[in-house]
């Protein structure tokens, strides 16, 4: 595996910032908000040297609409060149706004929300009927926990003991048409996930040290494990913080300009 440092987060958040603007197009908080996540993951949490390799880890996206921070890790990895990034959300693109399992890469398309844990389960399940040794990461938002079939497939795998089996909740306490507190309430979201029998931790998530320390290994107790990532939506970019309109404007070019000032600068 790569060091850590060949998957930055604050390369991620450049590509987000660059390659969004070029397109106009906005999901830029969404992106944001999961690029230490996604550094933790692709710079040493994943067992992948190879995207083709039938044993790797598999990833889904199921926040799939924060594909630009996906992209930006196969960027960095090697898996996608400049070219092949410069035609995000351009006509004929494999790269839109939800990614496609055709790009390599990509283990699963994803973008309808809420479906994606059930797809991990799916894997899982058949990595330990193959006596594979590879696990599942699936990264959700914290509003696809307002869906049922979450919590079906939440029930399946702790039913099952998948111990290969890792969901990633991207806990920002917002989502596309206001705060997640005032649409469903879903705090207090670690207790949530343990009533349904799953070992469940707290961690900073935009500390790509923490993150990476509680993906590391196997729960306790044998069953899949959920880690609870404490996220800023937009982070990095103080005019985004915590704003919802971020969830879909493009930016102008001073704002472009001011982004990319305070991620290559991040305040202390």
């Amino acid at each position: 595996m790569p060091p850590p440092e060949a998957v930055p987060a604050a390369a991620i958040r450049r590509i987000i910032l660059d390659q969004s603007k070029r397109a106009n197009v906005g999901h830029i908080g969404s992106a944001l908000s999961i690029a230490d996540i996604v550094a933790a993951l692709y710079g040493g949490v994943l067992a992948v040297e190879d995207p083709d390799d039938p044993e790797r880890d598999r990833f889904i996206l199921s926040k799939g609409h924060a594909a630009l921070a996906l992209y930006a890790a196969l960027h960095l990895r090697g898996w996608l060149s400049e070219d092949e990034l410069a035609t995000y959300c351009g006509d004929g693109t494999q790269l839109g706004v939800h990614p496609e399992h055709f790009l390599r890469g990509v283990d699963f398309s994803t973008g309808s929300l809420g479906q994606g844990l059930s797809m991990g389960v799916g894997a899982a399940l058949a990595a330990r009927s193959q006596g594979s040794a590879r696990r599942v990461f699936v990264l959700l938002s914290d509003a696809e926990c307002n869906e049922g079939s979450v919590w079906e497939a939440a029930m399946f795998a702790a039913h099952h003991r998948l111990a290969n089996l890792v969901a990633i909740i991207d806990d920002n306490g917002q989502q596309a048409l206001g705060f997640t507190r005032d649409v469903l309430d879903m705090s207090p979201m670690a207790e949530r996930w343990q009533s349904f029998g799953w070992d469940a931790r707290v961690v900073d998530g935009n500390d790509v040290v923490a993150v990476t320390a509680a993906l590391g290994g196997p729960g306790p107790d044998g069953g899949p494990q959920v880690v609870v990532a404490k996220t800023t939506f937009g982070h990095g970019v103080s005019y985004m913080e915590g704003q919802i309109r971020w969830h879909y404007l493009p930016m102008s070019d001073a704002e472009h300009a001011q982004a990319l000032r305070e991620v290559d600068q991040p305040r202390a």
